[in-house]
């Protein structure tokens, strides 16, 4: 009996040194994705307005398509990691292969879909008469870098898979560097303007994913596992993201409702509006980085026929969650006379900015257990229900914002509506999580 709490002790720095391990470097790799984007309209920027509005426009329209495939990366890191715990990793590899073939293919598609309908969908974006030649030239070359973005994305869930977060971390680094060198070369020194930036990102983003090839290729050659397509792998890869896309195309309903509603109120709102999203998808990305730890540890966990470790691991990670989650909030409320100025001098942005920002500051715990718990799921693999909860979220959700501006409400009844949505995935998550259901054991699901 006394030696109980010694081993509840040293069960929980078990498995902090492991979230730590992997969450802070998956934390560096999420935040220097962005970047990419950061660096390009910086540079574009300087050539004039009307190509920093085109590069808004493609840019936009190119994270939207890329977010939609994210799944190849929660997938393929659930999968590969049940397959490490159960001591297969030559499975494990040949399952990640899968992954990125998969890629390839949605990839081309996506390609052969975006050439040649490029000038529709910038003027189905409304972007003006002098940005879309811009935006049309820089989203073409750009497209042509989707099948590498599709790939690094697969290859990242792969190593995750592998619990190895620092070689994405160095290649989203290398990646980043690259890209703001080859922009300033071949948009000013080559003098190639707005396509220059696009070729740059294009020959950044094909050098990271033949960086992963190279690393997932000598894996493979180690273990050895097979490099050739499997259809049969690949048709199950493909299965296994369909429930994974239903909700990452559902939590994307959610957000641009919401962006339709608060431009619905008038410019002050939506400006304030686009500053707290902007806070919110960076909060995001510190608490992301534990969910992918998350998903890699439970995985495994799984895939080893450890349900106990992997419940003792989902525990500690809503412990992390809660934690993170209040001192992100705190940061939030304390921090706010250095940043409001940072993003907008308008007093009338500011009032209109101040309540609802303490909104998202009281949410972030909410968040923080929320972002925990769909990595756990993923990581156990329960797609199906991990869609069908967002798709109940988003009945709930959609009704509540969209009646809003109708009974007068603004942006802080929209940002209380958003913790409404957290509150709703929060629900449906802890029940799903307490009944136990998401621990199924083994090399597969």
């Amino acid at each position: 009996m006394t030696q109980a709490p010694t081993t509840r002790r040293s069960s929980r720095r078990r498995h902090d040194r492991e979230i730590i391990a992997l969450a802070v470097p998956a934390f560096g790799a999420l935040v220097a994705e962005p970047l990419f984007v950061i660096v390009d309209s910086a540079i574009v920027g300087h050539l004039g307005t009307s190509q920093l509005a085109g590069l808004g426009v493609a840019a936009a329209l190119l994270t939207t398509a890329v977010s939609v495939f994210v799944f190849l990366a929660y997938a393929t890191t659930a999968a590969v990691a049940r397959r490490v715990g159960a001591g297969d990793l030559s499975s494990a590899i040949r399952h990640g292969m899968d992954g990125i073939w998969l890629a390839l293919l949605l990839g081309a598609v996506v390609v052969a879909v975006t050439l040649p309908s490029a000038p529709w969908l910038v003027e189905a974006f409304g972007a003006s008469e002098t940005a879309a030649p811009y935006a049309t030239t820089y989203l073409r070359i750009s497209s042509l870098g989707i099948p590498a973005m599709l790939v690094v994305l697969a290859a990242t869930g792969v190593l995750r898979g592998l619990q190895d977060t620092r070689t994405p971390l160095y290649v989203a680094i290398g990646g980043f560097a690259a890209n703001g060198v080859l922009n300033v070369v071949l948009v000013y020194g080559a003098g190639l303007g707005i396509a220059g930036s696009a070729w740059g990102t294009v020959i950044a983003q094909v050098g990271m994913a033949l960086v992963y090839l190279i690393v997932v290729v000598r894996g493979a050659r180690r273990h050895g596992a097979s490099l050739r397509p499997d259809a049969a792998g690949i048709r199950a890869s493909a299965q296994a993201g369909v429930p994974l896309l239903v909700r990452t195309l559902s939590l994307r309903s959610v957000l641009m409702i919401a962006t339709a509603v608060a431009a619905r109120m008038g410019d002050t709102d939506i400006a304030a509006h686009q500053i707290i999203l902007s806070l919110w998808s960076l909060t995001a990305f510190a608490l992301d980085a534990i969910a992918i730890a998350g998903q890699a540890i439970i995985g495994r966990y799984l895939g080893a026929n450890d349900a106990k470790g992997a419940r003792e691991a989902c525990r500690r990670m809503v412990q992390w969650g809660i934690a993170s989650g209040v001192v992100l909030g705190v940061l939030i409320v304390l921090a706010r006379p250095l940043f409001i100025p940072l993003f907008t001098g308008d007093e009338s942005v500011q009032d209109t900015l101040l309540p609802a920002l303490l909104v998202l500051a009281v949410s972030q715990p909410i968040a923080g257990v929320v972002f925990v718990l769909d990595g756990v799921l993923m990581g156990a693999g329960d797609g199906r229900y991990l869609a069908w909860a967002m798709l109940l979220t988003l009945a709930v959700f959609a009704p509540v914002a969209l009646l809003i501006p109708s009974l007068g409400g603004g942006l802080t009844a929209l940002w209380w509506a958003m913790t409404l949505m957290m509150t709703v995935r929060l629900a449906t998550l802890w029940i799903r999580t307490r009944s136990g259901r998401w621990i199924v054991t083994g090399a597969t699901r």
